[in-house]
């Protein structure tokens, strides 16, 4: 199979060294693994406590990466991350999807194939986005889904979901499918897409009414827009569905990596509520 050896490479080496530089008592070291999707075989950092387990688990989906390989300044961050979730006793998965950064090697990635459509117009990129979120993009969370649940550490009655931006928007169309799930949180939902997209807002508003799990919505604000979160928020709240929102201080887009000390005390009391730790 053919490979990306330096960016895979780069990729680990700094996942690694963040994860052993972060906020835990001992260096947290990922088991690289292989996801089935379709043809595909995608791979995923496996982030679990130390023990037999079965343990509560996490799906984690990252955000479009314009470049397809991830900058530096956010793949520093995830190691920090993940042990925030080993350390209260989570496994965490954090997938990379069809053609990005660790799965590059495994079909197109959607940041080439929407820049590429920007250049018909802001419209028809938007559209490619929707329908992207909606079919390969979202299969690939599904298989995540089921690959999580089928490891031997992992309890799969105690599953949630949870994503970044873009990942965050697949996170709540994976929880309307998958509507065994018991919890669901999403940073940064559709903040950079929200207020160009009529149809997206509709489609996400949509996927609410079929979606069983809590959702929490962390939002910081100082973000391109934080109307999706309070959007998102009234209308959980109009279905009369438990959710909690979360508006961060002014950290940015990248939040979820770069603050993980202001939203780790109410995210993870939030996940003990529905999947607690043993």
């Amino acid at each position: 199979m053919a490979t990306r050896p330096v960016s895979l490479t780069v990729f680990l080496l700094v996942a690694s060294f963040a994860a052993a530089s972060g906020q835990t008592d001992r260096p947290i070291t990922p088991d690289t693994v292989v996801v089935p999707s379709g043809p595909l075989h995608l791979r995923a950092l496996l982030y679990q406590p130390p023990g037999p387990g079965p343990f509560p688990a996490v799906l984690f989906n990252h955000g479009t990466i314009a470049d397809c390989v991830g900058p530096p300044d956010v793949l520093a961050f995830i190691g920090s991350f993940a042990s925030a979730f080993v350390r209260h006793g989570y496994a965490l998965l954090f997938l990379t999807r069809r053609g990005d950064a660790l799965s590059a090697d495994q079909g197109k990635c959607m940041g080439a194939l929407l820049q590429a459509e920007a250049a018909k117009g802001l419209e028809a990129r938007n559209h490619l986005l929707l329908v992207l979120l909606n079919t390969e993009q979202l299969d690939d969370v599904l298989a995540g889904l089921k690959f999580l649940r089928s490891l031997p550490k992992v309890n799969p009655g105690q599953i949630a979901i949870a994503g970044h931006s873009s990942g965050a928007m697949l996170t709540l169309l994976a929880a309307e499918r998958d509507t065994t799930l018991q919890a669901v949180v999403t940073f940064a939902a559709a903040a950079k897409n929200w207020e160009g997209s009529v149809d997206l807002q509709r489609r996400l508003l949509e996927a609410t009414v079929k979606i069983r799990a809590p959702v929490m919505l962390v939002h910081a604000a100082d973000d391109s827009s934080t109307a999706p979160a309070y959007a998102l928020a009234n209308e959980l709240k109009r279905l009369r569905k438990p959710y909690v929102l979360k508006i961060l201080g002014d950290h940015g887009h990248m939040a979820v990596f770069r603050a993980v000390p202001q939203w780790e005390p109410e995210v993870f009391r939030f996940l003990a509520t529905y999947i607690p730790p043993r």
